[in-house]
């Protein structure tokens, strides 16, 4: 395959890809990581339970079970242990679907929704402290570095 005119020449393809995987790899276990630990030892959550909890926190009219899992990427059956507790602290409760008998709507009650954004805060502030040595401008670069990076991925996760 011929370079392309212009296009700096790689001296061993696929290698940088490699590294810059496991640059990303090591960034995203290291963050996730300190992220659930300080959520079980401040708030007593884990982090799927944040996660869904995030959730609905954006669908304040609630959401499916079914939906919930489609935005968290989850299967239905990993969602329903997490819901049982949820319902069961009181963050989360339960309705039938106006439009679907089979199915029940969820939706963060009052507490849910009051203990959810005390932890979203601390949460907002542990990832700002996390990355605080990379300046605005450096942040915005990578952010569309990324997401180039991301659509990349996705055309070649989609073509086979």
């Amino acid at each position: 395959m011929a370079a392309l005119a212009g296009a700096p020449r790689r001296s061993t393809p696929g290698r940088g890809e490699v590294r810059l995987w496991l640059r990303l790899l090591t960034c995203t276990t290291t963050i996730e990581a300190e992220i659930r630990r300080r959520l079980r030892r401040e708030f007593g959550v884990t982090l799927p339970r944040f996660d869904v909890m995030a959730a609905l926190d954006r669908a304040p009219d609630g959401l499916t079970l079914s939906e919930v899992s489609k935005r968290m990427m989850v299967s239905n059956g990993n969602l329903t242990g997490l819901v049982e507790r949820l319902v069961a602290s009181g963050h989360v409760n339960r309705r039938p679907s106006p439009t679907d008998r089979r199915a029940q709507v969820i939706s963060l009650t009052e507490t849910g929704r009051s203990d959810f954004r005390v932890m979203a805060a601390a949460h907002e502030g542990w990832i700002a402290a996390m990355l605080a040595d990379l300046p605005d401008p450096r942040i915005a670069e990578l952010t569309d570095l990324l997401g180039r990076a991301k659509s990349s991925a996705r055309k070649v996760a989609t073509d086979d």
